[in-house]
Formats: structure tokens, sequence, C-alpha cells
């Protein structure tokens, strides 16, 4: 799994197993750091052109087999019945029919000689869905004794079942912005949420963000890169503000947004990860601002929740069972979605 925050490479390696309900068992799990390299070319996806992106997705899916290689030698993994790959998203815009994630190729069997199943969201796209969040099954089918399930990685995802339906969305970016700003100081992201604590909210910006018009459309709905860059970005630069300013007042953006959807049922149970889980400030304020129980998980579940769900995805493929839920995505019809590689 690798996310938007592109604080690196996630693998795991799992163990499902199905006796009337689903389990499962985390067994080696790591994060690759990205390259200086990669990680502008990740963070620089959108400026290339089809044409270069192609290029880019060649040498993309060699360095996932090489890195996917190495984690299989140096944990010496000998039973594998798949490898399932998200990739990582080089275009997002389902409502022009389009969503693109660069690695998926059947290059990835090849090269690491083994069964691969990846590119979970083109046929939802074309099905008419925004092709995201795609978690949502897991979260139904191996999480299901929380209320809500919310991710804060580079955005702030939800699931939750309403009326026998699980409901799923983006709710606002987080990491995405954050370390951004974070970046600009030398940090690769706000330790414990430090920076954040000690800065001003700017009340005319946390207005102006809270206003958007994105807040106001009904799920389902997903954001991508392109959106922060050419709304939020923008927005938050025009006040010229000290970055600790920025962090604070985007945590507060972040943590309105997310108690606006958590706090309609009291006393519900809230699961927390994603790589904003351990920002004790944005967690401590969610706290304050919500009537919910909020629980973080271990720290390797917190980190690889993803890359596990997506392991699913892949396992749920291969069974030919839905791993695309309609009632999320918006799709015409719940489906089985990925392509199936045999080296």
């Amino acid at each position: 799994m690798s996310g938007t925050s592109l604080d690196g490479l996630d693998l795991a390696y799992v163990e499902f197993n199905f006796d009337d309900s689903w389990s499962f068992k985390i067994i080696k799990a790591e994060t690759i750091e990205y390259s200086k390299e990669w990680k502008h070319i990740l963070k620089n996806l959108v400026s290339n052109s089809l044409e270069e992106l192609q290029v880019i997705d060649e040498e993309y899916a060699q360095y996932l087999a090489e890195t996917i290689n190495n984690f299989i030698k140096q944990n010496t993994i000998d039973s594998i019945d798949a490898i399932c790959s998200h990739g990582h998203t080089a275009l997002h815009q389902p409502e022009k029919g389009l969503t693109y994630q660069i690695g998926n190729l059947k290059e990835l069997s090849t090269l690491t000689g083994q069964k691969v199943v990846c590119d979970f969201r083109v046929q939802d796209v074309k099905f008419g869905g925004q092709g995201a969040p795609l978690v949502p099954i897991g979260d139904k089918l191996l999480f299901q004794e929380y209320d809500y399930c919310i991710n804060l990685g580079g955005f702030a995802n939800i699931s939750t079942e309403i009326d026998n339906q699980r409901i799923a969305y983006d709710i606002c970016p987080v990491n995405i912005v954050l370390n951004h700003y974070t970046l600009k100081l030398g940090f690769q992201y706000d330790n414990d949420g430090e920076l954040a604590a000690s800065g001003e909210i700017n009340k005319q910006l946390l207005e102006e963000l809270n206003n958007l018009e994105f807040y106001k459309e009904e799920p389902p709905k997903s954001l991508g890169l392109e959106w922060v860059r050419d709304v939020i970005f923008p927005l938050i630069d025009k006040y010229k503000l000290e970055t600790k300013d920025i962090l604070r007042t985007f945590v507060e953006h972040s943590v309105f947004q997310i108690a606006q959807q958590i706090n309609q049922n009291k006393n519900s149970i809230v699961f927390i990860t994603g790589g904003g889980a351990y920002n004790l400030f944005l967690i401590k304020r969610l706290e304050e601002l919500t009537n919910c129980k909020i629980i973080v998980p271990s720290n390797t579940i917190v980190e690889y929740k993803e890359a596990l769900i997506f392991g699913f995805l892949g396992v749920l493929r291969l069974r030919d069972e839905n791993n695309c839920l309609a009632s999320v995505t918006g799709a015409k019809q719940d489906h089985s979605s990925g392509n199936i590689y045999i080296p």
C-alpha cells in the first residue's frame, strides 16, 4: 500500500481465515521509506503528461517488484497465495471517469514470480462509482465491533453502518496538508502534534476552510491531491501565516469536520488508524469536541490497516466475492474488482 501522505511503501504479510466470520493475523509488516527521488516523483505525478506517467508506471512497477522481493527474502517467506497491491494513485478524477494507479502492471507478477491481484479502483469508476474509498468492506468484515472506523492518512475517511448498509466517504484532508507545511520547517511530520499545539487558530481562515463547498456535499464523495493543490493550499497561503498557526488552524478544521460526522450518535465507539493517530494533539482535540469513545489500536494495526485490507480485497477477488460496495462508492452495483496476473 502506498498512500498520499508519502511516508513510504507499506508491506504486510498477512494470514486470513474464514470460519463463520473473517479473522486475520499480521505476521510481518514493514514500511520502506521512499528515497528523495521517488518522493519527488510521486509528489509531482499530477504535473506529468499521460505519456510521462506511463514511463513512471513501468519504473514504479519495477521498484515495487524489487522491494517486495527483498521483503520476501529478508523475512524468509515461503508460502504466498498472492501479492495484493494498491499501487500509487497518480490521477483520481472519477467525475471524468478517470482513476490511475501506477505500479499495477503484469510486470509485477513476472518480476516477483507470484500471482498478483491489483488495480482495484478502475472497474468501480467504469461502473459510475468514485473508485474510493475501498477500505470499508474490510471495516465491515474485519472490524465490525466499532460504530465508526476512521483512517487519518493523507485524508480522513470514515466508514459506518447505516440501515444495514455500509456508508463511507472522505471527510477532509489531514496529513497531506499538515506534512506539506511541516516540511517547510525541515520536519517530515509534526511529532505528537507539538508544533500545532504551540500555534494559534486564525478564525477567519478556519471559517473559510469550514465553508468550502465539498463539506456541503452528500456522500458518496472522495478527495484527491488535485483538489488540495487547487483549493486548500492557495486558500491557506494567501493568509501568509506562521507555520505553527497554519498547523493549529488546520488541525482544528480537521477535528471540526470529523466531529461533525461522529457526533450524530452519542457514545459511539470510534476506531482510529493511520498516521494521524500518532498526532496526540489532534486526538486530544477530537476527544474534547466529541461525545464518543476514541479507540487507537496497536501500532501494527494503526500503521498497516490499509495494507491489511488491500490484502483482504485481493482475497475476496480471488474468491470472486464482492470487494467494492455500491453503497460506498456510488457505483451502479456491488462487484468483485481487481486484475489477476499469473507469472
